[in-house]
């Protein structure tokens, strides 16, 4: 199974904010999306990546008063991407060595998607349960 396979289900749309929006109005926005990180991008490149994580640790070392800053004095700078070619296990790997939730997708230096550990674990679950009906079906007719 591939990142491709799991953005032609979910779909390749992504949540992204400008470099210079206020981390306030940014934490708003994840809460109305009901998501865990969205990506900073300055017009199509992207910058950088801003999640939960980030939030809770600056709000810890720098107070309220941050909600003010831009996005770009937070956000994660060295994003670790992935391509649609790469596999569900390389994806549990590097999220788990790096211990993040989200990977861009990138395509000939284009962002064409985000995929979350949520989605891998989705897709593992309909795996899954999609071997074990295969097999109920193959006990059935043996």
């Amino acid at each position: 199974m591939t990142v491709r396979s799991i953005l032609n289900t979910k779909g390749h749309q992504i949540v992204s904010v400008e470099p210079d929006a206020k981390l306030g109005a940014t934490i708003k926005l994840l809460a109305e999306k009901k998501i865990g990180a969205v990506l900073v991008m300055n017009q199509s490149r992207l910058e950088g990546i801003l999640s939960e994580r980030d939030i809770v640790r600056v709000l810890g070392e720098r107070g309220a008063g941050v909600l003010e800053a831009p996005v770009s004095d937070v956000m994660t700078r060295k994003v670790v991407t992935c391509k649609e070619t790469d596999t569900v296990a390389e994806l549990m790997e590097m999220m788990t060595s790096g211990k993040f939730r989200h990977l861009p997708v990138i395509d000939n230096g284009k962002v064409v998607g985000l995929i979350s550990i949520g989605d891998i674990v989705k897709r593992r679950v309909q795996e899954y349960e999609s071997e074990q009906e295969a097999l109920r079906d193959y006990i059935k007719t043996a």
